[in-house]
């Protein structure tokens, strides 16, 4: 190794390559062009400096031309304005319009109406609010009519029904069609009442919530049930409750939400295969294959 204080070989060549390019640039002149140029700049920026610093002491900067003063035009008024300004008396103010108190004119109130103008009012109003009442009336005589008119078509499809209605239909959990049921004792469906229940959907005793709404298709297809011993039943417990509680094992609700929930597939129309293979539902080909799984 060499000593601390002499160069090393880098070095050496670092430095020969620098003499070398500026033997080059002072050869081709550029060494004299570049001093130039830094003497122009530098006064270049010297001047302006100066200049700067004498309009700020003594200097006055330019101003720009004034603009013209504007013409003024009268404001333009409406007709009624201008008629009523006409129409008004000397001396009057002609501004915006003010109350009398405001104006200091004296204000004559009227007096209330006596009690049998009172009644009279009264009467009239009364009238009004019957006139409502029997628009209403109309209103729901037009809807019983439309209920008369779809209870034709009702109870073609007996078991998922036949007739769509937002308003009276109940969603069915699996399927989600709002239809009016084909039984023939429903009030709600049959009737237009909406204060009764579809007897064509079935309801959980535990949870009465929409995972226990179940029409007949759907209850006898995905889970071999049958909706009139359901409606029998008063302690019917819908997938989810039976589930949660634990009384049957593997018995889930196979619908295509709750399946996607548990990262699972929808088997979709799987009730041929289901019946080929010898199950009673859907339910039970899936809960035969959620044992295999776990054994």
């Amino acid at each position: 190794m060499g000593s601390l204080g002499g160069k090393s070989d880098y070095e050496s060549v670092r430095d020969a390559r620098i003499s070398e390019n500026l033997a080059r640039m002072e050869m081709l002149g550029l060494r004299r062009c570049a001093g130039e140029l830094s003497a122009i700049a530098s006064a270049s920026a010297s001047a302006s400096a100066a200049a700067s610093r004498r309009a700020g002491i003594g200097g006055t900067t330019p101003r720009r031309n004034p603009k013209p003063p504007r013409v003024l035009t009268p404001l333009r008024r409406s007709g009624r304005l201008v008629a009523i300004a006409a129409a008004a008396p000397a001396g009057s103010a002609s501004g915006p319009r003010r109350s009398a108190r405001l104006n200091g004119q004296t204000t004559e109130h009227k007096a209330l109406p006596l009690k049998g103008s009172l009644s009279k009012f009264a009467a009239e109003e009364a009238e009004e609010e019957e006139e409502e009442q029997e628009e209403k009336k109309a209103m729901v005589v037009i809807d019983k009519e439309r209920v008369r008119i779809l209870q034709e078509r009702r109870c073609d499809s007996k078991g998922r029904g036949a007739v769509y209605d937002p308003v009276l239909g109940i969603c069915c959990h699996f399927c989600r069609q709002k239809k009016l049921c084909g039984e023939e004792g429903c009030k709600r469906c049959g009737e237009g009442d909406l204060n009764q229940p579809c007897i064509g959907k079935t309801d959980c005793s535990s949870c009465h919530s929409s995972y226990g709404i179940l029409c007949r298709a759907c209850l006898k297809v995905r889970y071999g049930e049958d909706m009139d011993e359901v409606r029998k039943n008063k302690n019917w417990m819908c997938p989810h409750c039976i589930e949660e509680k634990g009384t049957k094992k593997f018995w889930i609700c196979n619908s295509s939400i709750c399946l996607k929930k548990r990262k699972l597939s929808p088997t979709g129309i799987a009730i041929y295969d289901a019946r080929e293979q010898g199950y009673e539902s859907v339910a039970h080909l899936l809960m035969d294959k959620l044992k295999c799984r776990a054994f």
